[in-house]
């Protein structure tokens, strides 16, 4: 029997999200000891297909359904627990348990009823100049997080006589904001503390000290994977600012959100799409508003895991990747819904941009810049036939390993893993 290898790893979103990282991090799981879940909130969605059964885990990390897995939401996650324990529920009626594997940080701050109804209430107020939350309270938590005296935290739970003070003072507070800036009704905050006492009883069993969790796991030999949640390109800080997540989303959020050094970390694994979507407003310079885009979005079942809304659909932005791939250190890729484009006589890859009047290949989060970037395309031959049972690359239509190598040679880095459909069957290794 082989001696299984040792190694740490991260699996990053290189595009604006959805890009599969699901599928990856599943069998990636496999072979690894402890999965993390270190950034973002309920408004990710991962989509996980064992055999016939379809999971989509918006909180829990990926390699949850694979029952000897240790997992870890750690303390960049800012955790709903209300859905969090609907997926706990969800995956025990599959016959997954999480008792005595899930280990969710203390320090994870956590979003209220408040939360929602304060990104809600912002989103409507701004208009036609609507950024594209969700409305699952991520913003708000992440910036009382910040705030910090109106923050509430994993560990919060564990004290109720505290956090009942504690939320008395917060929603006087939110109340007053609310009835004052848009108008709107008080939240109760005796039903919030019931809720808050339900959440204490069913969670406190798996809140704990994460990051010392990993530092022992890490010196005892377990090979850790790291996933992230969103996608580069929606990093706070490094993203198409102000259409972006509230969090580090590229992979220079993982250390800051699990307390786990990026230099442990032995390979990070980016995930893109064969082409590019982007859900909500912002930029998008490769989008296919067209009868193009509407294929790729029926093929691919372009439609978000978190809200059902449809995806916008682009060709695949080389641009916008390589940037991801430069900030995030990435190491090689796995290609995504390749078989989606089977079908299309020609395909695009956007290789540089033409800004007003000049042409570059380096990618700007300002998002008036990038407004006005107009893609340069390299067109290739596509392919008719249905490639999602091929399960090895020489297999592939020659189009096909054609537009793979070429998406390669701009990218810069190897493309180790091709996905041919959502199963886990349906991936290739190079």
């Amino acid at each position: 029997m082989q001696e299984k290898i040792r190694m740490n790893t991260c699996v990053i979103g290189l595009q604006w999200g959805d890009e599969g990282k699901g599928k990856i991090v599943d069998i990636l799981a496999e072979d690894s000891d402890v999965v993390v879940r270190y950034g973002g909130g309920a408004n990710a969605g991962h989509t996980v297909v064992v055999g016939d059964s379809r999971f989509a885990m918006h909180l829990l990390p990926s390699g949850s359904v694979r029952q000897g897995d240790i997992c870890v939401i750690g303390n960049g996650v800012v955790v709903d627990p209300e859905c969090l324990l609907e997926e706990i529920e969800v995956l025990k009626g599959q016959g997954i348990t999480l008792a005595g594997r899930l280990f969710v940080s203390e320090n994870a701050h956590v979003v209220l009823d408040y939360h929602k109804l304060e990104d809600r209430l912002r989103e409507e107020s701004l208009g036609k100049g609507r950024i594209g939350t969700t409305s699952r309270g991520i913003g708000p938590c992440y910036a009382d997080k910040i705030g910090r005296s109106y923050a509430v935290r994993m560990g919060d739970f564990l004290e109720l006589t505290a956090l009942k003070e504690k939320l008395a003072s917060i929603v006087s507070y939110k109340n007053k904001v609310f009835l004052a800036v848009y108008g709107a009704g008080p939240i109760n905050v005796d039903e919030l503390f019931e809720k808050c006492k339900v959440y204490s009883a069913k969670l406190g069993i798996f809140i704990s000290d994460t990051t010392e969790l990993l530092h022992r796991l890490d010196s005892d030999g377990k090979s850790i994977l790291f996933e992230g949640a969103q996608g580069t390109l929606l990093d706070l800080d490094h993203g198409t600012f102000p259409f972006v997540t509230s969090s580090n989303s590229s992979a220079l959020g993982m250390p800051a959100g699990c307390g786990f050094p990026a230099k442990k970390v032995d390979k990070f694994i980016g995930v893109a799409k064969a082409y590019t979507t982007r859900v909500g407003a912002g930029p998008f310079p490769s989008e296919q508003d067209n009868d193009t885009g509407q294929y790729i979005r029926d093929k691919g079942n372009e439609y978000g895991t978190t809200t059902g809304r449809p995806r916008r659909c682009g060709w695949f932005d080389a641009v916008a990747t390589s940037y991801s791939i430069k900030i995030g250190g990435i190491d090689s890729v796995a290609l995504m819904h390749l078989d989606t484009l089977g079908g299309l006589e020609e395909i695009k890859v956007c290789s540089s941009y033409r800004i007003d009047g000049e042409e570059q290949s380096v990618f700007s989060g300002n998002p008036h810049k990038l407004a006005r970037a107009e893609c340069v395309y390299e067109s290739v031959a596509g392919w008719e036939q249905d490639i999602s049972p091929v399960s090895s690359f020489e297999d592939l239509p020659k189009a096909a390993r054609d537009y793979v190598n070429l998406i390669e040679g701009y990218l810069g880095v190897p493309v180790h893993i091709v996905s041919v459909g959502p199963k886990r069957k349906q991936t290739i290794f190079r």
